[in-house]
């Protein structure tokens, strides 16, 4: 097929990949403008832009697409270019862009979007990271009809994934992001034979977009939900804590943790073990084991590394103030 994709991440880049492989041919594609990045904070292509250009591709990056809104010029132009792509169909992953009904009705057999969870469970923003954090054990990729609605369209094709003990957003993500592509591809070789199947009234949740304010680790919480919060914020933003030191107070970051039934009472936030095995911490209900912690500025370390540079003491506070 002639096709339109729309896409920022890594995520839909490798469905874009998948889709180009498979044999379609993608004529135009949207993706976010550049951003600033790195340590120079200089303007870096999206993933899905880098690909494009690698390949040849026209890449249109509108800041909206809404003809009435902040910046009608942009949705003008994209709307010339979507209409002389003439494709029979766009697919959408990760855009970031809120799609107009004017788009949605631009291609024949539709905009098909990617979505990383088994809707209606996690619609929204960040359906990886919200998933492990609830401690879900099963997700998947959901292949839907775009309609006016926040992931509300009707399922095309539905492919489950297992969410192991281990998974962090990063493991997970790649994962999701393969089986991504392949079902799209296998969705559009299909698309004239698959029935819509209207999303279920029951089971909808909101996977609401990570924010920094976040990351900061509140140790009345139960150990468990810490330890999935620690896995769910990996690679971003990362969980983290205070730690006071003779130049002051600095920020750790928490990467690896197990939760642990309790040794004994203590205020949460309490050290009350750091050995090779790990850093133990008393939370509101049991307590957690660190085993991978970061200092602003250094790498990721196992716990023994870790103490060696930065001794912690029983009975010391991880906690503001």
């Amino acid at each position: 097929m002639r096709l339109i994709f729309a896409g920022t991440p890594e995520f839909a880049q490798l469905a874009m990949a998948a889709l180009h492989v498979g044999g379609h041919d993608i004529v135009l594609v949207l993706t976010q403008p550049d951003r600033p990045a790195g340590r120079g904070m200089k303007l870096q292509p999206s993933p899905v832009k880098q690909w494009s250009l690698e390949h040849h591709v026209p890449v249109a990056q509108p800041r909206s697409l809404r003809l009435d809104g902040k910046y009608p010029e942009d949705a003008v132009a994209a709307r010339q270019a979507l209409l002389a792509a003439n494709a029979d169909a766009m697919v959408v992953a990760a855009y970031g862009l809120i799609l107009p009904q004017w788009v949605l009705d631009l291609p024949p057999k539709g905009c098909l979007n990617i979505h990383a969870s088994l809707l209606p469970r996690w619609r929204g923003a960040a359906p990886i990271h919200r998933a492990i954090e609830a401690g879900d054990t099963l997700t998947g990729i959901t292949i839907m009809q775009m309609d006016a609605g926040l992931d509300t369209g009707d399922m095309l094709l539905v492919r489950t994934q297992a969410i192991l003990p281990a998974d962090t957003t990063a493991a997970l993500h790649d994962r999701l992001a393969v089986l991504g592509g392949e079902a799209i591809v296998q969705a559009l070789a299909e698309i004239d034979h698959l029935k819509p199947l209207p999303q279920p009234a029951e089971g909808v949740t909101y996977a609401h977009k990570i924010e920094k304010a976040e990351a900061s680790l509140d140790w009345t919480l139960p150990a468990d939900l810490l330890a999935r919060r620690i896995r769910a914020f990996d690679p971003f933003p990362g969980m983290t804590v205070p730690l006071a030191s003779t130049s002051g107070q600095e920020t750790l970051k928490l990467w690896q943790a197990v939760a642990e039934p309790a040794e004994h009472p203590a205020e949460p936030g309490t050290v009350l073990r750091a050995d090779a095995s790990g850093v133990r911490v008393a939370c509101g209900q049991g307590q957690l084991c660190l085993t991978q912690l970061q200092r602003p500025g250094g790498k990721r370390l196992n716990a023994a590394d870790f103490l060696r540079g930065c001794p912690l003491q029983v009975g010391q506070r991880l906690v503001q103030g």
